[in-house]
């Protein structure tokens, strides 16, 4: 297939060509129905403009219709031959509307159309990624509420602290996510601008209409600067990593947590033995694979904004052929991603906690601030009781029954504000699906 840059004849070097292209055609099937949406929506904007005439546009959104019905219904693939899928779309407009299909990159570059297409994907993928964060959110609040009454050791330094629950560790992931979608919500608005318009990165001297691009696709506002609009290639992607290394990083933890928790060492909580795995030579074995992998593709996920930034931050204004990789290291990465929180959501609903943990005789000192605390009731200064009950503890006198906690104490640990964290997440969670 002809590129569509070639003014000649000439064919490009085999080797040249398949080191240009590169990986694109595999990723470019992701971007396969926003690069036909914003072909429609551009060429509506030609004939609105004068440029092109009503006919044409229709004859040419006609076919895109086609082309996008065959992308939906999974029947459309991209030609081996094919430079990219920008490439592809045109094609099909020239072989079966002749002249007139060749009319539809007047007015752009693809530099502007991968940059929309990205932005309609990425858009698109953080719809999907808080679709499964929220049900993921929805699960932790739901298990907080469920066991907040159960009393789980807290540790700081991997040593026994003081006393938690099983209410606080879930409401804290919880809460945790919801910092994570305020970050999602924040790129999403940075991402959300029309670019396209902008062409190679210097405008377009057409009398186009940014306004009805911007209209018809949806887009909350438009990159206005041309140049700038090509310099959100790379930023974009590294906005939405620094997102996605954030959540991977909550995720991250709780696997670790869970990994933790479910060794014969701490015996929290169990799954039903379907959710581990076993061992090749040990038959008593069960391990917690899931967590494990969670916890390492999450790991992998927040080196992404690092990866990306070391491949954007030496290039100058304009475009650069670097920018392509970004596809190869981020679109992966989502994937990945999608899938640790779909594990996550399908084996938490599932999780069983232990009750009585804390009758182990190594906690009994899990309560020695509380009995600190008494003693300052009674009147005695922090400083003194403190002393007073290190003392009981260095010599083995230190007693303390849990059932001495007031009501107060035992309220702190189950006041978890669980309906003013679910009402702050959900607020966010309907502008992003919005």
């Amino acid at each position: 297939m002809k590129k569509i840059w070639q003014k000649d004849d000439l064919a490009t070097n085999i080797l040249v060509s398949q080191f240009t292209v590169g990986k694109d055609l595999d990723f470019d099937e992701r971007l396969a129905k926003y690069d036909v949406k914003g072909s429609m929506a551009h060429c509506k904007m030609l004939a609105e403009t004068g440029i092109i005439s009503d006919e044409e546009s229709e004859q040419m959104i006609s076919v895109l219709e086609e082309i996008l019905n065959d992308i939906e219904n999974g029947s459309f693939e991209i030609d081996k031959e094919a430079e990219d899928i920008h490439s592809q779309v045109e094609a099909i407009l020239i072989e079966k509307l002749g002249d007139t299909g060749k009319k539809i990159h007047t007015a752009r570059s693809r530099n502007d159309q991968v940059l929309l297409d990205i932005k309609l994907y990425l858009l698109d993928e953080i719809r999907e990624i808080t679709a499964l964060t929220d049900e993921f959110f929805q699960i932790l609040i739901r298990l907080a509420d469920q066991h907040k009454n159960i009393l789980l050791p807290g540790y700081t330094h991997l040593q026994i602290a003081m006393p938690s629950s099983f209410g606080l560790w879930f409401g804290a992931y919880a809460e945790a996510l919801l910092d994570d979608v305020e970050m999602l919500f924040s790129v999403k608005n940075i991402i959300n601008k029309n670019p396209l318009g902008s062409a190679a990165g210097y405008g377009s001297s057409f009398p186009i209409d940014r306004e009805s691009t911007t209209y018809n696709l949806g887009f909350q506002s438009m990159n206005y600067n041309s140049v700038y609009a090509q310099m959100t290639r790379g930023k974009s992607e590294k906005m939405l990593s620094m997102a996605m290394a954030t959540l991977a990083g909550t995720l991250g933890k709780f696997s670790y947590d869970v990994c933790l928790y479910l060794s014969q060492n701490f015996d929290f909580i169990s799954f039903p033995k379907e959710f581990t795995t076993g061992s090749s030579i040990m038959p008593h074995k069960k391990n917690p694979d899931i967590f494990e992998l969670v916890r390492a593709r999450c790991n992998r996920i927040q080196s992404l904004p690092n990866e990306l930034i070391l491949l954007t931050n030496n290039l100058p204004s304009g475009y650069h052929r670097d920018v392509q990789l970004t596809k190869e290291i981020l679109f992966p990465a989502i994937d990945s991603l999608k899938e640790c929180l779909e594990i996550l959501n399908y084996t938490f609903p599932n999780i069983q906690v232990k009750d009585g943990i804390l009758e182990d005789e190594k906690y009994k000192y899990l309560f020695s601030v509380e009995k600190i605390n008494e003693e300052v009731k009674k009147g005695s200064s922090f400083r003194d009781a403190y002393v007073k009950v290190g003392q009981e503890i260095e010599n083995n006198q230190f007693e303390f029954e849990p059932g001495n906690l007031d009501h107060t104490h035992q309220g702190s640990i189950g006041n978890l504000c669980l309906d003013k964290i679910e009402y702050q997440f959900n607020k966010l969670k309907n502008k992003l699906l919005g």
